[in-house]
């Protein structure tokens, strides 16, 4: 008897629901997402076939849920959403939704259209602890952005030249200095020679001098803020300064994790080889592309995959070419990333983009296109393992002929 199995899963539980190969439900459960019933679905599972015969539809391609099944032995087949959303209609007219119902769905759509999908073939444990990296640092960086603009608001708001005095208000010297002077009557406020042993003391740059900054500090309009007020904001200022540091701490060690991580991997050498590429960006690609070869069968799949490529609409005399939002947005962020950076040293690279901008493309339109150029290249040099040569690179070459000639 062949089986076919399709899981919806859920934060508190799932529901699973496995049919035979004319559609006939075999088994119906629902579980807890705890030890216990996890177990009992690799149980019962187990008393209908073996693992390795029953093969599990589910949306989500990663998680814990998707780890147990496949050590228990099951192929995992993911199924986008927009698809089962797509076939929802095929299955109940009134269009409601329910666990079970879902379950049941992923289960019949496996069995009937299962040759469409790929089943997941999991990254290797190094890729998969670079990708923990790589997207809590996002998680970091977007959290900096927003405590640093949480400060700079509280200093708008009482003392607004504290929070232009320094070019960013997240550097270390920035936040030592709110540490110190979180009000102007703190510590007797900044004076001239206090603020020169301060900046001595933690290693300032020196771009400008001690009277320069005290200039931009007292330029700034006066707060009216009365004494209470001001007090209060100030022991909010220095813990948000406080927590601001130790997360931009946190955030360098992190940073330097990942770039010891990605360098030590063949692949991460072979991203890295790119015009630009750097550490973090090539860190960044890598995780979301994996190290799965297979995953990717044509650089227009990866294209497609990072959204750098537009969706077209064609029916008898219309066709329309529209932005792709369905993609990996983390992996387009990463590959336009690079590929923004690569015009900078690649003079192909800048000429795609010339290209585009002079059709009239905008500057993101521009870097998409050349970022879909570069798609090609890179699954390549994926594909082979080997790093980017710019001597192997026809249009490269091509263009260095034009220009000597």
């Amino acid at each position: 008897m062949v089986y076919f199995g399709g899981l919806d899963w859920g934060a508190g539980g799932h529901a699973v629901c496995v049919v035979d190969e004319k559609g006939a439900v075999a088994l119906r459960i629902e579980i807890a997402h705890d030890a216990a019933g996890l177990a009992e679905m690799r149980k019962k599972l187990g008393r209908l076939a073996p693992a390795g015969d029953i093969p599990i539809a589910i949306e989500r391609p990663s998680g814990l849920i998707v780890d147990i099944l496949v050590d228990a032995g099951h192929t995992v087949v993911p199924i986008h959403p927009n698809v089962v959303k797509a076939c929802r209609p095929r299955y109940r007219a009134a269009g409601g939704k329910s666990d079970p119902g879902d379950a049941y769905m992923l289960a019949d759509i496996l069995r009937t259209d299962g040759h469409r999908f790929r089943p997941l073939t999991p990254n290797s444990d190094q890729i998969k602890a670079l990708q923990a990296q790589v997207r809590y640092r996002a998680d970091l960086v977007a959290e900096r952005v927003a405590q640093a603009n949480r400060l700079r608001s509280l200093l708008e708001s009482f003392w607004p030249g504290a929070a232009r005095m320094f070019a960013n208000i997240d550097s270390g010297i920035s936040l030592a200095f709110l540490q110190q002077w979180p009000t102007p009557e703190s510590d007797g406020g900044p004076t001239e020679r206090r603020l020169a042993t301060f900046l001595k003391a933690h290693s300032y740059s020196g771009r400008r001098t001690p009277a320069e900054l005290l200039a931009r500090l007292r330029a700034a309009p006066i707060g009216l803020a009365g004494r209470a007020e001001a007090e209060a904001k100030g022991q909010l200022v220095r813990m948000a300064a406080r927590l601001l540091a130790e997360l931009v701490s946190e955030l360098a060690k992190l940073t330097d994790a990942i770039e010891k991580s990605v360098a030590d991997l063949p692949t991460g050498q072979v991203i890295m080889s790119f015009p630009r590429a750097g550490r973090i960006c090539a860190a960044q690609i890598l995780a979301e592309m994996g190290d799965v070869t297979e995953r990717f069968l044509t650089s227009d799949q990866l294209a497609a995959e990072a959204g750098v490529c537009p969706v077209t609409h064609a029916s008898g005399k219309s066709r329309g070419v529209v932005f792709r939002w369905a993609c990996n947005h983390r992996l387009r962020a990463a590959i336009t990333c690079f590929a923004d950076n690569s015009r900078h040293q690649s003079p192909w690279a800048a000429q795609v983009y010339k290209q585009a901008r002079d059709r009239g493309c905008s500057h993101p339109q521009a870097i998409r296109i050349l970022a879909r150029a570069w798609v090609r290249v890179l699954w390549r040099a994926w594909k082979d393992g080997k790093k980017y040569a710019p001597e192997l690179h026809r249009a490269t070459q091509s263009l260095n002929h034009a220009l000597a000639a």
